[in-house]
C-alpha cells in the first residue's frame, strides 16, 4: 500500500478494508473481549500495558474474582491490591487503579463514557480511556497503543522512519468508525482488528514499531533500580501475615540481601536499602511507624 496521498481518503478506504478482512482472519477470542463490563475493560487494559497477552490471561480472571466489581476494589486495602499485583510489572499502576476506582466508587460506582471524565482519573491517558470507550461502550476515539501504531506504519508509512505520533492521531481518528450502527465495523470490532493484525506483525516482520519516533528500547530489568524496588515491595508484602504485619529495617535489609544474592546480584548496601524504603514511602506503597515498615 502507497503512503497516504495530501488528501489520503481512497488510501484510508483501501487500508480501513484491509485490516478489517485480516482482523477477521487473526481474530484472537480473549476472555476480556467476552464482557461489555467497563470495570473488567479497564483492568484488562491496565494489566496488558507493556504485558504479554498469555501472562494476563489468567491474571485478570483470578483479579475479578478477588475484586468483583469497583466498590469491591475501592474497599481493598492497599497493601491486598499489591499483593494481587505481583508479577505484572509497575506496581504504580496498582496504586493508581486502587485510587481511581475510590474516585468512581465515591462518584457512584458507575465508570464514566466520556473521554474527559476518565482521564481525569489516576492512571487512566487517553489510550487507556480511548480502549474503554471503544471495547465497553463501542465508542470512538483515538485508540494508539503499540499494536495499533504496528499496523499504520507497517501499512501506510512502509519506509519512513521516525514518524511522529502526531501524524499518526488524525489517521487514527479519521479511520475509527463513528460509531455502532454497523456491528461488523464498529469501534469495538475495528480496534480489536487493528490489535489482532498488530500482533500477528510483530511475530512475523520486523518491528515496524521501531519506525516511531517515539519507539524506546525498554531498559533491562535484571539488577536495575526498578528491579530492587519490586523485590524489596515483595520482602515487606511477605510480612503482612507476621503478627501486626511490619518488619523492622534489620529484617527487612538482610532478607533483601538474601534475596540479592540467590540471584546471583550483588548484595545491596544499607543506604540504598533506606533510600529505596524512603523511595517507596514516599510514593505511599509504605510507611514507618517506630521503627517498622509496613505495606
Amino acid at each position: 500500500m502507497s503512503e497516504p496521498s495530501e488528501h489520503g481518503r481512497p488510501a484510508l478506504e483501501d487500508f480501513r478494508a484491509l485490516v478489517l478482512e485480516r482482523g477477521r482472519e487473526l481474530y484472537r477470542d480473549l476472555p476480556w473481549r467476552r464482557t461489555r463490563d467497563p470495570y473488567a475493560i479497564w483492568i484488562s487494559e491496565v494489566m496488558l500495558q507493556q504485558t504479554q497477552t498469555t501472562r494476563v490471561d489468567g491474571r485478570w480472571q483470578r483479579w475479578l474474582e478477588r475484586f468483583p466489581t469497583v466498590d469491591a476494589l475501592a474497599a481493598a486495602d492497599a497493601a491486598d491490591v499489591l499483593d494481587e499485583w505481583q508479577g505484572l510489572g509497575y506496581n504504580r499502576r496498582a496504586l493508581s487503579v486502587l485510587r481511581a476506582a475510590q474516585a468512581v466508587s465515591a462518584a457512584g460506582g458507575v465508570m464514566p463514557d466520556e473521554a474527559a471524565a476518565l482521564e481525569a482519573l489516576p492512571g487512566i491517558g487517553p489510550a487507556t480511556a480511548a480502549g474503554i470507550r471503544a471495547f465497553a461502550f463501542d465508542l470512538p476515539g483515538v485508540y494508539l497503543e503499540t499494536n495499533v501504531r504496528t499496523v499504520f506504519l507497517h501499512e501506510l508509512y512502509p519506509s519512513a522512519e521516525s514518524v511522529p505520533d502526531r501524524e499518526l492521531v488524525p489517521l487514527v481518528r479519521d479511520t475509527c468508525p463513528p460509531d455502532a450502527s454497523d456491528p461488523k465495523d464498529d469501534p469495538r470490532t475495528w480496534y480489536y482488528a487493528l490489535l489482532d493484525y498488530g500482533a500477528y506483525l510483530k511475530r512475523t516482520v520486523p518491528n515496524p514499531s521501531r519506525r516511531s519516533r517515539g519507539h524506546t528500547r525498554q531498559s533491562r530489568f535484571e539488577g536495575s533500580h526498578r528491579q530492587k524496588r519490586a523485590e524489596l515491595l515483595r520482602v515487606l508484602l511477605a510480612h503482612r501475615g507476621d503478627g501486626p504485619g511490619g518488619a523492622d529495617f534489620e529484617t527487612i535489609f538482610q532478607e533483601l540481601v538474601s534475596a540479592e544474592l540467590r540471584a546471583g546480584r550483588s548484595a545491596i548496601g544499607e543506604p540504598d536499602v533506606r533510600a529505596l524504603l524512603d523511595e517507596l514511602e514516599r510514593e505511599g506503597f509504605c510507611h514507618n511507624d517506630c521503627g517498622i515498615w509496613y505495606v
